[in-house]
């Protein structure tokens, strides 16, 4: 989301995260088994897992939890199989939003996503409806403040493909999914904290909705993310409190 509420819209996603610490472990912890299924245990072979991994340290889940979920996926555990699937819709005004899930029971999942879309005011709609308004990408945001061009230097010189400040003083790196790692290790080593850093899909334009609108929009967007197979709800909607 870009414009002036993208720094309210980022605090105001890091404020529910943190009074939802046990739903933010169950989807770190599928993430971890499925990122380890698919690339194996290697941390320095697997970035996607190393990404997972970072997350949940940073979220403050204990070693062993993490180590016990790669011998999950990795074969030495037992454990449940999950499938990543991509559900694709409209919310309020005909915004844009696409639903990544990680479930062990398809049917049940697809039922849950359509009843949150019908039930307040969305529709669910076909593969490839929306996707086309996104772009697959690394993101990182900086708070407002943070010198513009001490981050264009670094992330430029790192390999990102842009450097924006919006209106509200935050700056956004934008990277390849492959350069994202390098980027963010170059912030990082440059003493650059970025408030959010996620391989992400991001709206290419978005749709500004404000008043009735933005609070059943806001509520759409919340229900779906509370449903328990939900990992990650990307929308075009700017929202004003």
């Amino acid at each position: 989301m870009a414009g002036h509420s993208k720094w309210a819209n980022i605090q105001h996603r890091k404020g529910r995260q943190d009074e939802k610490r046990g739903k933010v472990w169950t989807r770190l912890t599928r993430e971890i088994i499925v990122a380890a299924r698919a690339g194996g245990g290697d941390v320095n072979m697997n970035p996607r897992l190393r990404l997972a991994i970072d997350k949940a340290k940073a979220a403050n889940m204990p070693a062993d939890n993490i180590k016990r979920n790669v011998d999950k996926a990795t074969g030495n555990l037992d454990g449940v199989t999950y499938e990543e699937i991509r559900y694709e819709g409209y919310g309020i005004g005909g915004a844009a939003v696409i639903v990544d899930c990680m479930t062990d029971n398809r049917v049940r999942t697809v039922a849950e996503v359509r009843h949150a879309f019908s039930k307040y005011g969305g529709n669910l709609g076909t593969e490839g409806s929306v996707a086309f308004q996104f772009k697959h990408c690394g993101q990182f945001i900086l708070a407002p403040g943070t010198s513009e061009d001490r981050v264009m230097e670094v992330a430029l010189e790192a390999g990102a493909e842009d450097v924006l400040t919006g209106e509200d003083g935050a700056i956004e790196v934008i990277t390849a999914p492959a350069d994202f790692e390098a980027v963010g290790k170059a912030l990082e080593a440059a003493g650059l904290k970025a408030e959010l850093a996620e391989v992400t899909m991001r709206a290419e334009n978005t749709i500004s909705l404000s008043g009735d609108e933005g609070a059943r929009m806001q509520k759409l967007l919340d229900v779906i993310e509370d449903l328990d197979d939900v990992q990650n709800v990307f929308h075009n909607a700017e929202i004003d409190a």
